[in-house]
């Protein structure tokens, strides 16, 4: 009876201790997950959401929204959608707050405001994305602070720490890419 108890004992042991074990590598080396701080992404995320991230994340394109590690003046990691990729050139009309990126307007269903240049920004528009780089902008244009200022200037790719993949709280509302 004895023996069964420890036996029984060392079961759930192995048990527990595999499962924390497989858990810390998924989420070290393939997700993770983070949280939703300030407004720069209403309507699309809120503060407080929780969202799932994939680290195995190395083709940034428009649309995609992810997570930064860049140091900035906000010192800690910001959630933005890609806008422009190295290489292209990214415009603001500021009395339509219409984007533009290699001349072409972008059709922004996500976006709670038109864009504008933030009064604290020293770009100068248009701009070309340097190589290895990103231009990013959160969802809610006139409630963030984006690769629009200097700020926060544009993305170095090797500060991404993964692109989103779904929201898991709230339940209920998992879509984020509509």
């Amino acid at each position: 009876m004895k023996d069964r108890i420890v036996d029984t004992a060392y079961e759930v042991a192995s048990v527990l201790v595999s499962s924390i074990i497989t858990i810390t590598i998924i989420f070290t080396f393939l997700f993770r997950l983070v949280g939703v701080s300030g407004h720069s992404m209403d309507t699309t995320l809120s503060n407080g959401d929780w969202l799932i991230v994939t680290t195995s994340y190395n083709e940034p394109k428009y649309g995609d929204i992810i997570v930064i590690a860049q140091p900035t003046y906000f010192k800690e990691p910001l959630i933005k959608r890609v806008i422009a990729v190295g290489g292209q050139t990214v415009d603001l009309d500021n009395e339509t707050g219409t984007v533009y990126v290699d001349g072409e307007p972008l059709y922004e269903p996500y976006t709670s405001t038109p864009a504008t240049v933030p009064n604290i920004s020293q770009i100068d528009f248009p701009v070309v994305v340097p190589t290895g780089y990103l231009f990013c902008m959160g969802d809610n244009r006139n409630n963030s602070t984006d690769s629009r200022s200097t700020l926060v200037g544009f993305i170095d790719e090797r500060y991404v720490l993964g692109k989103a993949l779904t929201r898991i709280i709230p339940f209920g509302k998992w879509s984020i890419y509509k």
